[in-house]
């Protein structure tokens, strides 16, 4: 290939990449080791309509965005991912649908030596129909058998293979004897771009009603903090003003200044049986056909930050 036309494809891949970044706001980085080119046939397929797949070498892609941050400082979060054997889903759709969809395409694959196992791999109890002969493979291995019916059988699972490690040439060639293809490859996410912002993928499983647990946690204990310091903050601020409507309450009916709204409570403190029989027929309508107890002569307890119903400020 002539320079002329590497600086021509090269120009071509840069306008390519800058025309989804500034279409697309969300990007998938994902790793596509071991996924072979008919398999990402079936992947960019799969997500035709719904996200473009685009794979480039990472000094191309690392050097077109080095000229866009100046212009989009945002793009520079993405710098750090740009390593190893990765490529670009850009997507316009749901991050968990896109996501779903870019894990489902995988395929099995036997186990090679020197590869490492992404997952446990056990070989499973059972016949497998090799001869006697072949015991001593067994054994090297440190895998049980028993000769039944003229074969070998193998007495209990055996864990051959932890995630993590290397699959030895030994532990291969017996998975390759008994047909155990016990991995399966496919494009993996490894961190998400979205808007701006990068995170891991994992924060998609993460549930709604576990995030605005997560947001009312935080508002309460800000709330709290606010409220000990002193200091006023949009969380504190309802509760402050609350305590001081309360403390007017508790100034009025401790001294002769009154107002709208303790004039109610003296009220009530005056003659407590106007406040039981204020109380007694939203019971009865709770409990319909249920008979209503003589009203019992109480001294109203204190008030919550509801105020006995009271409207706080009308």
């Amino acid at each position: 290939m002539s320079k002329g036309g590497g600086r021509t494809k090269k120009s071509e891949y840069f306008e390519r990449l800058r025309r989804l970044l500034e279409e697309y706001p969300s990007i998938f980085i994902v790793n596509v080791d071991n996924v072979g080119s008919n398999q990402m046939h079936q992947i960019r397929h799969a997500l035709r309509g719904r996200a473009v797949v685009l794979m480039g070498k990472n000094t191309m892609v690392r050097s077109c965005l080095k000229g866009l941050i100046s212009e989009y400082p945002q793009y520079e979060r993405l710098m750090p991912h740009v390593k190893g054997n990765i490529g670009f889903v850009f997507t316009k759709g749901d991050l968990k649908e896109t996501r779903d969809l870019i894990l489902s395409n995988r395929v099995k694959a036997p186990a090679k030596a020197g590869a490492v196992a992404p997952i446990d791999v056990f070989v499973p109890a059972g016949n497998t129909g090799m001869e006697p002969g072949k015991t001593n493979f067994f054994q090297a291995l440190g895998v049980p058998t028993k000769i039944a019916r003229g074969t070998i059988e193998i007495i209990n699972d055996v864990h051959l293979v932890k995630a993590g490690n290397k699959v030895g040439a030994s532990e291969a060639t017996l998975l390759n004897m008994l047909n155990i293809s016990p991995f399966t490859y496919g494009m993996s996410v490894l961190q998400i771009y979205d808007n701006g912002a990068c995170f891991h993928p994992s924060v998609l499983d993460v549930e709604e009603r576990t995030l605005i647990d997560h947001l009312l946690n935080g508002i309460q204990t800000i709330a709290a903090l606010s409220l000990r310091i002193n200091y006023p903050t949009i969380a504190s601020v309802p509760h402050s003003l609350i305590n001081g409507y309360k403390d007017l309450l508790a100034i009025s009916v401790a001294t002769e200044y009154t107002f709208a709204q303790s004039e109610k409570i003296k009220e009530y403190l005056a003659d407590p049986s106007a406040f039981a029989a204020t109380v007694a027929p939203a019971e009865t309508a709770a409990t319909p056909g249920a008979t209503t107890a003589a009203p019992k002569e109480e001294e109203p307890e204190e008030e919550s930050d509801e105020d006995m119903g009271l409207d706080l400020f009308g």
